[in-house]
């Protein structure tokens, strides 16, 4: 299964073979025979593919970043997160398709939405774990984020304990104590300060 087709075999890159070991709406498991620049001679690996995900800073007028609190199965903890969730379809996404994710997700998993006067800006996309997986994640930063007269209308596998704001300095204290450790929110909230959002 292919979900996106971020990946492409060009500039000595090359499929041999693939085999499909595992597949899931969520997460395929492939087998790869390929060949790369610094190795031309056929190699195996193995590939999770993940759908595309978007994550959200969004910022309120006031200047409060809005983060979920949100419980993660496999690391078996309760983690503060910008909101974030997977684009459904699968092909070659365009902004379009990813601010609409982004915003989504916001109202559904945090209850806001961007303003009538909002800023909505792209930031380009990250890679989480390049070495096993082909998920890439969006980023969009929404200026003037407002509570959504809609409220929260939660995935039922979601199990989000609360919805809070902090400021610049709180998460900088929160990135520096190691309370955030998510790849989603630690690479927004880099882009961020690297382009002078975060003060």
């Amino acid at each position: 299964m292919a979900f996106h087709e971020f990946i492409r075999d060009d500039a000595g890159w090359g499929t041999l073979h693939r085999e499909t070991l595992f597949d899931h709406p969520y997460l395929a498991v492939e087998k790869v025979r390929v060949h790369s620049p610094a190795r031309p001679e056929p190699y195996d690996w193995t590939v999770c593919q993940r759908k595309a995900g978007v994550v959200v800073a969004a910022e309120t007028i006031e200047g409060g970043f809005v983060l979920v609190r949100q419980e993660r199965v496999a690391v078996r903890a309760t983690l503060w997160e910008f909101p974030a969730g997977q684009i459904d379809q699968g092909g070659v996404h365009g902004w379009k398709d990813v601010l609409e994710t982004g915003l989504r997700e916001l109202q559904e998993e945090a209850g806001y939405e961007a303003g009538a006067d909002a800023q909505v800006v792209p930031l380009h996309h990250f890679l989480s774990s390049p070495g096993f997986t082909d998920e890439h994640c969006y980023q969009i930063w929404v200026k003037g984020a407002v509570p959504s007269e809609l409220g929260v209308n939660r995935d039922a596998n979601e199990r989000i304990t609360e919805v809070r704001l902090f400021t610049p300095p709180e998460l900088r204290a929160m990135v520096a104590s190691g309370e955030i450790r998510d790849a989603n929110t630690l690479c927004c909230l880099a882009r961020l300060s690297a382009l002078g959002m975060l003060w």
